[in-house]
């Protein structure tokens, strides 16, 4: 597969943690796709130090992602600043706020049980 035909989604930790506890797993619902988690992202699931974010580390330990680091600062800002000139990257975020502030495709969860792009 070539890296052009691949999508490239990054995602938020609230997003991450809302699928644990929907029981959807976006590396199987995504696979064929190359997934982006910010360093900052996978902190901010240690810290919070609960059922699901344990489930998510887990998650995160088993399956391949890329990793990235933004810079200090306010993971969603990060995130803002990051994507600011790739359209071409897709957030995966429920955070409203950050889903206003960017021009790019996001990834919802609809119904509860389903990943959408919009």
């Amino acid at each position: 597969m070539f890296l052009i035909n691949m999508k490239q989604i990054l995602f938020d930790t609230n997003f991450i943690l809302t699928c644990i506890k929907n029981k959807i797993d976006f590396f199987d619902e995504l696979l064929g796709e190359q997934i982006l988690i910010p360093e900052q992202v996978i902190d901010e699931i240690k810290r919070i130090n609960n059922i699901y974010s344990g489930i998510a580390l887990q998650l995160l330990q088993k399956n391949k992602f890329k990793k990235i680091k933004l810079e200090k600062g306010h993971v969603d800002k990060k995130i803002i600043q990051y994507i600011k000139n790739k359209p071409e990257i897709i957030v995966a975020t429920l955070d409203r706020e950050l889903q206003n502030k960017i021009h790019n495709k996001k990834i919802i969860i609809r119904g509860k049980k389903k990943l959408e792009i919009q």
